[in-house]
């Protein structure tokens, strides 16, 4: 099996095990290869640290860090205490074996608890894969940091560096649809047998990042979303953009693409805002330069599909009126699909769209328990009142 198709079957994986996690994973897989950082914002008991910990046991030979962050956290606790005999000789040495300096893998629980007394040494080893002991510059083998929060830092705090360094963030919460709930509680997913990967086959698969071409258009559209956020007060760093190439790289591997396409940068919707309330503007500027037409279509329709299914766990409405209104929203919604799919034959994703609504047509279907067949009038056999 080539390292491209070892990185699908741990996607496939992950997300088998990981119900309504597939945006989070995508992201911390593309993290990995890209050796970016990734934040995730959200409450406790969401999967948080759980995701980083299995990444870990799939990378064999990877080292992992993980700790819980307070106000009162110290430098030992991090970087490793100091060492008594070289302190008897005069020397500011810490040891830092099975600490941050030496992890491939962190994750840091509570991110924007770090105070003053670890935040420089946390903040360079971050952005420059360097530890000073006794004020020499030591090499760290970190790839990334996984950091986590229940909530933002404030302005006045003096984290903005730090938040900085997180080139990827992503609100997570808990899971939303019912059915996947139910699935959660009866445990599906947790026999998953997790495959696995050597450090050396992610070396390889970082070094197969790099080499991920990206075309002119993709620069242009990356220009025109840099004039387009401008005109909107919204400056991300020169330093933002240029680290999201290895974004844009990363995205188009998972796919196993050795090229990066205008739809790969939907993934700088979690990338290029400064503060939580330019998301929304940033997200309608990503996706109008990212998608045509036909890409425009599908995420419009998906949206709406989720609505859809959102509002047929509310316990107010009758049963039957919501599966008739689900229906009819689901047939204009393949009908819109077919038409598109006659004007742009060649465009696959537009087929895989139609068989995923399809499939949650079938769902519909099957909303009401205990359904009842009935002639309509014309010899057409009905389901819960609707034609089956």
């Amino acid at each position: 099996m080539g390292n491209l198709d070892k990185l699908k079957e741990i996607k496939d994986a992950l997300n088998n095990k990981f119900i309504e996690r597939d945006k989070e994973i995508e992201a911390i897989l593309i993290a990995l290869l890209s050796r970016q950082h990734m934040l995730m914002i959200g409450p406790a008991g969401t999967g948080k640290s759980a995701l980083s910990a299995e990444l870990s046991n799939i990378i064999d030979g990877s080292s992992y860090f993980q700790w819980l962050l307070t106000k009162f956290s110290t430098p030992e606790e991090l970087f490793g205490p100091l060492s008594l005999k070289e302190l008897e000789n005069g020397v500011y040495k810490r040891n830092v074996k099975s600490k941050m300096p030496e992890a491939h893998i962190v994750f840091l629980d509570e991110i924007f608890k770090a105070n003053s007394a670890i935040l420089n040494s946390l903040l360079t080893l971050i952005n420059e894969r360097l530890f000073y002991n006794n004020s020499q510059p030591v090499s760290s083998p970190l790839m990334t940091v996984v950091g986590s929060s229940n909530e933002y830092p404030e302005e006045d705090e003096g984290l903005e560096a730090l938040f900085d360094r997180f080139l990827l963030r992503f609100e997570i919460d808990y899971i939303g649809d019912e059915s996947n709930f139910i699935s959660m509680l009866k445990g599906q997913g947790q026999n998953q047998t997790m495959p696995s990967m050597t450090l050396k086959e992610l070396e390889n698969l970082q070094f197969l990042c790099d080499m991920v071409m990206i075309p002119d258009e993709v620069y242009e559209a990356l220009s025109a979303m840099r004039i387009d956020l401008k005109d909107q007060a919204i400056h991300p760093s020169d330093r933002r953009f240029k680290q999201s190439l290895s974004i844009l790289q990363a995205k188009a591997l998972t796919e196993q693409r050795q090229e990066v396409k205008l739809k790969d940068l939907l993934v700088l919707e979690h990338t290029l805002w400064e503060n939580v309330d330019q998301k929304v503007k940033v997200s309608e500027i990503v996706q109008n330069r990212a998608l045509d037409v036909v890409s425009k279509k599908i995420l419009e329709v998906e949206t709406d599909v989720d609505s859809v299914m959102a509002a047929m766990d509310d316990p107010n409405q009758d049963k039957t009126e919501i599966v008739l209104e689900a229906n009819k929203k689901i047939q204009t919604m393949l009908k819109e699909l077919k038409e598109l799919k006659t004007s742009h034959p060649s465009r696959s994703e537009i087929d895989v769209t139609i068989s995923k609504i399809q499939g949650k047509q079938r769902e519909i279907s099957e909303f009401i328990l205990d359904p009842i067949e009935q002639p309509n009038g014309e010899g057409e056999i009905l389901k819960n009142g609707m034609p089956f």
